[in-house]
């Protein structure tokens, strides 16, 4: 088990970023761990309409009545269980990162990827298409 964050860490209403390495690949991508319902529950961090966008681009993924909102094209994505609720990829589900709360903490228990720390994944490339709601 590798501890990612403090439970207290992750407030609720708000998402915590962090970087997984999957164990299979070898790529390192971005995870958020969300606290719902008294628990914490954690997701890939892309949409599921186009799988490039982050939900949490660095400063925390928006939140509403328990839902999780991609900014980019207005989906959204029940906390409890990752299924889209609304917009154009109603009814996938976000890709689930196995966690466990234990002591206090959030552990990553998910035997496809290693932890990698906290924070986004750090590139020196422009990316035009995570903060642009328009498809070309």
């Amino acid at each position: 088990m590798q501890e990612i964050a403090p439970v207290d860490d992750v407030e609720s209403g708000d998402t915590v970023l962090y970087r997984v390495r999957e164990r299979s690949s070898g790529e390192e991508q971005e995870a958020i761990l969300l606290r719902t319902d008294g628990a914490v529950a954690s997701w890939l961090n892309y949409c599921r309409h186009f799988t490039h966008i982050r939900l949490d681009k660095g400063d925390g993924a928006p939140v509403r009545d328990g839902e999780l909102v991609c900014t980019n094209h207005g989906a959204m994505f029940d906390a409890g269980n990752g299924r889209c609720t609304f917009g154009p990829c109603e009814g996938a589900y976000l890709t689930p990162v196995e966690v466990t709360v234990e002591d206090g903490a959030a552990y990553l228990t998910d035997d496809d990827y290693g932890f990698v720390g906290r924070g986004p994944i750090e590139t020196d490339e422009f990316d035009l298409s995570s903060s642009s709601n328009l498809e070309f």
